[in-house]
């Protein structure tokens, strides 16, 4: 498995992947999918923190980087009360993958890559049991509001060198995430 930028052909696997690692059976297009659409035509859209999982394995790539796309994460321009910050997701690996450590190399690069280019922090919605690996923790412990106030301890913020603890507020989502 190598984990690279996405490159703008990967678009139709890279959503093949999220809709799969959401779908259900009385949902076959879930909301995450018509998201990240949304996420790619908008402002917020940051391509150097568009990631891809590819699977290397004997006969299904070449060394150019190329193979088949087996999990994406993406982070996007969002802000605490005017101060930029990024968001994490949609994040998602193809179902029959899943298990295999693809999401945790994921989490590592694009946090890596947004500390690398200056980022302050990377806020998330999601499991604190499973991000709280990565060194998320709890928004309101940095001051930082979710949203939507029901998020409670699932809204995370995991803050980078970059970060400065005057940044207090309520964090807002690329401007696609208002129409969930």
């Amino acid at each position: 498995m190598l984990i690279r930028r996405e490159s703008p052909a990967d678009a139709p696997a890279v959503r093949a992947v999220i809709a799969a690692a959401f779908a259900k059976p009385d949902n076959p297009d879930p909301v995450e999918a018509t998201l990240l659409d949304a996420l790619r035509g908008c402002e917020g859209w940051l391509p150097e923190l568009s990631f891809v999982a590819v699977d290397h394995k004997p006969g299904s790539a070449g060394s150019d980087g190329s193979g088949e796309v087996i999990g994406h994460v993406v982070c996007t321009r969002g802000d605490i009360d005017g101060v930029p910050a990024v968001g994490l997701g949609p994040i998602g690996v193809r179902p029959d993958r899943q298990g295999e450590g693809i999401g945790l190399a994921l989490v590592h690069s694009v946090l890596g890559a947004a500390d690398a280019l200056g980022e302050p922090l990377v806020a998330l919605l999601g499991s604190p049991a499973f991000y709280g690996r990565f060194g998320f923790r709890t928004s309101t412990e940095v001051g930082v509001l979710p949203p939507d106030p029901a998020w409670g301890e699932y809204f995370q913020i995991r803050t980078l060198t970059a970060y400065d603890p005057a940044a207090r507020g309520t964090f807002t989502y690329a401007e696609p995430f208002d129409d969930l």
